[in-house]
């Protein structure tokens, strides 16, 4: 049978991530302060309104808005990645021999090197940056550059290539680099060739990148030195670190303290426009706008990290127990059924449609990168959902954008057809949270998973319920699956005996440790089974409904009852008294002993399913 257009959930654009960063670029594009660099008569020429903003996981996802694919050359960007080579190359002891990793607070390009240890003052201005080049190895200059692009591009995940033209350009043009070239060589601090070392780093800077190829640089170091995307190592763990180092305290150039305060990210910039940002262990960030302000940084560039940093609480000093908040678990609810007994036919659609419902279990502190990851695995499997849970009891510190990020896939989901139950028995979530009202089509909040995750399957079973088959929900004595199966004449006689009752919701009808006072054959309503968990709370083992039971173990075996039975909803039940049970030995053992055969199958499916439900679970309430 067909089913209703409705029910079917549409395909859902993964986009909440992306919305902010195009929030973000919006914002920033009406920017249009700053000029081109001019000096390198080539970056001159450069499009002066082009603009690209990217965001890298440290997992290999890569968001981006604007050009995203123009090329341009990486310039001064390249400073931290041939400190990192030449780390590599001649060793932490031996570089700090000839660069020294304090800020300069000068100009990149100045002719001066420090007072006291004649070096230069860090390898992100110009002349920590030619010596840097100077110490890269190889068979002669072209396999030493060789090198150098090799580096990089795996950092990048893909081959890079020089643009020739503004290699040219700066080659033409770059006397003052190699002043500061010959500085080096006659203080000692370069001892080869010192228009060889600037020839290098000229070609260094004339290397052809992407916005989204330095996302993925900048993601590479976030992911200590192993790109994301094409799982090759490009750095050490250990220099990885000291190259963020100095990133967060020399990146910036004299604009360093600034951008630590109000960014707090590992950054550097390049006057080609671009402009790389770090969050270990997180994301990276690239900018591309070519419009510099008075410091050589990119306008936008600048404004966009300060308005991400802002957005999505990112500086690196926002400390907490975790970086890694990730999804812990993510199942059915074919899978791991709420504690809701269903009817055969409810099991069987559920065993067929459940996998349209899905719980997410997240832990840890919820920050951007968490709730990133959460987001984009549940819009990665949306479009094939009707409903799901986001259960955030393990979840520690919930930032602002995380429950923001929260908020706009309910939206999304919304107008998908999929709710979403969102399990937040402290609040977290705090006032964005959507409604209790069973109506809100965005979804629910609840107090455990295990009544949110039944809600979820209520709507599958709303949805795929066979049309014209309405959930059972009050039946007479002689319908009831205990007795069904018994002849005509046995069921009605049989029925006589059991006496009807209406139960209020709330009513204890078995209290716990209670002797035998009936088989409960439900006819209407639920009926909740409790019992006291480790944690001295009350949790539900249980819920039966209209054509179940209970009672049979301690009418069985004459044991006190081990768990509470209560009446969930108004209940209407019929009871089987122990004084009648046991006068139906000497009466009529056939039919007793038939009675027998249908409780002692009905009570093990029962234990069997609640047992089945806790090892599940793991104890997990």
């Amino acid at each position: 049978m067909a089913e209703p257009e409705q029910q079917v959930p549409q395909a859902v654009d993964p986009g909440v991530v992306a919305r902010i960063l195009t929030e973000v670029y919006q914002l920033c594009r009406a920017d249009d302060s700053g000029a081109l660099a001019d000096y390198i008569p080539e970056l001159a020429a450069a499009q002066p309104d082009s603009f690209a903003l990217c965001l890298a996981t440290a997992d290999g996802r890569v968001y981006g808005t604007g050009d995203v694919t123009t090329s341009f050359t990486i310039q001064s960007i390249s400073k931290p990645f041939t400190y990192a080579l030449a780390l590599a190359d001649r060793g932490p002891a031996a570089v700090a021999e000839r660069i020294d990793v304090e800020p300069s607070g000068e100009p990149f390009n100045e002719i001066s090197l420090d007072p006291v240890t004649a070096r230069p003052r860090n390898p992100m201005i110009n002349a920590g940056a030619i010596t840097a080049a100077s110490l890269i190895t190889g068979h002669d200059p072209a396999d030493k550059f060789e090198r150098v692009r090799r580096s990089y591009s795996r950092f990048a995940g893909r081959e890079l290539t020089m643009n020739e033209a503004v290699y040219a350009s700066e080659a033409r043009t770059g006397f003052r680099n190699r002043a500061i070239g010959y500085m080096l060589r006659s203080f000692g601090i370069i001892d080869s060739d010192p228009d060889e070392a600037v020839d290098r780093y000229f070609r260094q800077c004339s290397l052809n990148v992407t916005c989204r190829d330095l996302a993925l640089m900048a993601a590479t170091l976030a992911n200590n030195g192993l790109n994301p995307v094409t799982h090759e190592r490009a750095l050490s763990v250990a220099l990885a670190e000291q190259v963020l180092s100095v990133m967060t305290t020399c990146g910036m150039y004299n604009a360093a303290g600034d951008w630590v305060t109000t960014v707090g990210l590992p950054a550097k910039s390049g006057v080609g426009g671009g402009i790389l940002a770090v969050l270990p262990g997180q994301i990276g960030i690239a900018v591309y706008s070519p419009r510099l302000d008075d410091r050589g940084n990119s306008v936008r560039g600048v404004a966009a990290c300060r308005e991400l940093s802002r957005r999505l609480e990112l500086h690196f000093l926002h400390v907490t127990r975790s970086g890694r908040t990730a999804i812990r678990a993510a199942y059915s609810v074919a899978e791991v059924p709420s504690r809701l007994q269903r009817t055969t036919d409810e099991t069987a659609v559920l065993a067929e449609h459940g996998d349209r419902a899905r719980v997410y279990e997240l832990h840890g502190d919820l920050l951007f990168a968490g709730a990133e990851r959460a987001v984009r695995a549940i819009e990665e499997q949306a479009g094939e959902l009707e409903a799901l849970v986001v259960d955030l009891r393990r979840v520690g510190e919930v930032s602002e954008i995380a429950v923001h990020m929260l908020d706009e896939l309910q939206n999304e989901l919304a107008a998908a057809g999929c709710r979403v139950a969102i399990v937040d028995p402290d609040s977290k979530m705090g006032h964005l949270v959507s409604s209790l009202d069973p109506n809100d089509p965005r979804g629910r909040v609840f107090i455990d998973r295990d009544t949110a995750t039944e809600w979820c399957e209520d709507i599958v079973l709303d949805h795929h319920r066979p049309e014209g088959e309405p959930a059972c929900t009050s039946m007479p004595i002689e319908d009831h699956p205990v007795l069904a199966a018994l002849n005509h004449d046995d069921r009605a006689r049989l029925a006589k005996d059991f006496e009807v009752r209406t139960i209020a919701r709330g009513e204890v009808i078995a209290p716990r440790g209670s002797t035998r006072s009936g088989l409960y054959l439900i006819l209407e309503g639920r009926v909740r089974i409790t019992f006291e968990g480790a944690d001295g709370r009350t949790h539900r083992l249980a819920s039966l409904s209209a054509g179940m039971s209970f009672g049979e173990i301690p009418m069985l075996v004459g044991t006190p009852f081990v768990n509470e039975a209560h009446a969930e909803s108004g209940v209407r039940v019929a009871v089987l008294s122990p004084e009648r049970f046991d006068v139906l030995t000497e009466t009529a053992p056939e039919l007793k002993l038939a009675l027998l055969e249908r409780l002692a199958a009905g009570a093990y499916a029962q234990i069997d399913a609640a047992v089945r439900a806790i090892a599940v679970r793991g104890g997990d309430y």
